[in-house]
């Protein structure tokens, strides 16, 4: 059992951080604490929760960033705006995940989250083509 977690794990993980723009995932930073504990919750969460198909890879990412945005946490956004990417994400639908923020946490969160979704983007290239879309 435990080596199909560990595949599903690194089978999920490559689709997710695997290209865009270069960030460190926190499992780094968890290992450099307890890399026993860091391995357990990758697992879960890479392994176990986010291989789960309910919700494609690409639905679970909306709702990552959707929440993460809602909490303003900015660094862990970044990393899922680029995760939510790599595994097809339209980028037209990312930016009105971000408005349907206005009226349940206010424009601050709302610019926040452009912000770091605009940063991305940039990051990888795709900031110009996006504008040319735009309404």
């Amino acid at each position: 059992m435990n080596d199909e977690i560990k595949k599903r794990t690194q089978e999920t993980a490559k689709k997710l951080w695997t290209g865009g723009i270069k960030l460190d995932p926190p499992y780094l930073t968890w290992k450099e604490f307890d890399k026993d504990l860091a391995n357990d919750l990758s697992m879960f969460i890479t392994g176990n929760l986010y291989s789960r198909t309910v919700l494609t890879l690409p639905e679970r990412q909306m709702a990552a960033c959707a929440m993460l945005a809602a909490l303003g946490a900015s660094d862990e956004l970044r990393l899922h705006v680029n995760a939510a990417l790599n595994v097809g994400c339209d980028p037209k639908k990312l930016a009105e995940v971000f408005f349907q923020l206005a009226p349940y946490g206010g424009m601050p969160l709302v610019n926040k989250a452009l912000e770091v979704f605009k940063e991305v983007l940039k990051g990888r290239g795709e900031w110009e083509a996006f504008k040319s879309t735009a309404k």
